[in-house]
């Protein structure tokens, strides 16, 4: 396999599992991570050997999200007044970003997500994309955006409908609130609740392995026939949100969300 910079991936018995593993701090996804997550993808979507994936993250925490300081580079020329030049890098960065995650739910192999700890932002992308997912009881997740002056754009606000419901989205959304795994359990972001990292680990793979022992061609064509009916909702809506952030996302609110990531306080939002 490659040696991949924010993953590590292995393969036993038709059963993948690919593991977040930074380089940021909690996962957090920088530059590597939206470059590499397509290829791996796309190389176990070509493997006749995998069968089922499993999704999981490293340490104590599935994913901070998107890392601010790393991706920063993306985000500073919309600051400060940017012309058609720099919205449109922007908006072909931000379709590249939703391509890496739109690979996940692409993928023809069922991928089950373990997640423990944070799952904040783009890590809810990330999530959103799998075929099903998993939790330990210290699982904390957030559709954090709203937080630091940004839509989200990689693919919640498209996904979890389907998953979640049109009413508990728009609260997680609206609010940018924290939801325990209790509550994700409750509202079906997730399918089971496990005690700690280790027994949702095991009962992700017992899933998986169930997976892989069925005809392969049967199970990736109920995948398919399961995701025809939204697969062009979702694509159109991918393409709406990254051309209205490349048009309305630049604000004094941004700016100010920014500086208080770096700066460590409670930001201080005007509307403006």
């Amino acid at each position: 396999m490659t040696d991949w910079k924010a993953f590590e991936v292995e393969s036993k018995d038709h059963v993948a599992t690919v593991t977040l593993t930074g380089p940021g701090k909690g996962n957090a996804m920088g530059p590597d991570f939206w470059r590499e997550l397509p290829l791996i993808f796309g190389e176990l979507d070509a493997d006749p050997e995998v069968r089922a994936v499993v999704l999981a993250g490293s340490g104590k925490h599935f994913s901070y999200g998107l890392d601010l300081p790393a991706m920063a580079p993306v985000f500073g020329p919309l600051l400060g007044g940017a012309l058609a030049g720099p919205r449109t890098d922007f908006l072909k960065q931000v379709r590249s970003m939703q391509d890496s995650v739109t690979a996940v739910a692409a993928c023809t192999k069922p991928v089950i997500a373990a997640v423990q700890g944070w799952c904040i932002g783009g890590g809810l992308d990330l999530i959103a994309a799998a075929d099903i997912r998993l939790a330990s009881a210290d699982a904390k997740f957030s559709l954090r955006e709203a937080k630091v002056a940004i839509v989200a754009d990689i693919g919640s606000l498209h996904r979890l409908p389907g998953i979640i419901g049109e009413g508990h989205l728009r609260e997680l959304a609206y609010t940018a609130k924290d939801i325990d795994a209790a509550r994700a359990e409750k509202i079906g972001l997730v399918n089971d609740v496990f005690e700690d990292q280790d027994a949702m680990l095991a009962a992700a793979h017992v899933m998986a392995r169930e997976i892989a022992d069925n005809p392969p061609l049967v199970v990736q064509g109920i995948k398919d026939v399961l995701e025809q009916p939204k697969a062009g909702k979702v694509a159109d809506g991918l393409r709406y949100v990254s051309a209205w952030n490349s048009a309305f996302l630049p604000s004094e609110d941004l700016t100010e969300a920014i500086q208080s990531v770096f700066e460590k306080r409670a930001p201080r939002f005007q509307g403006k």
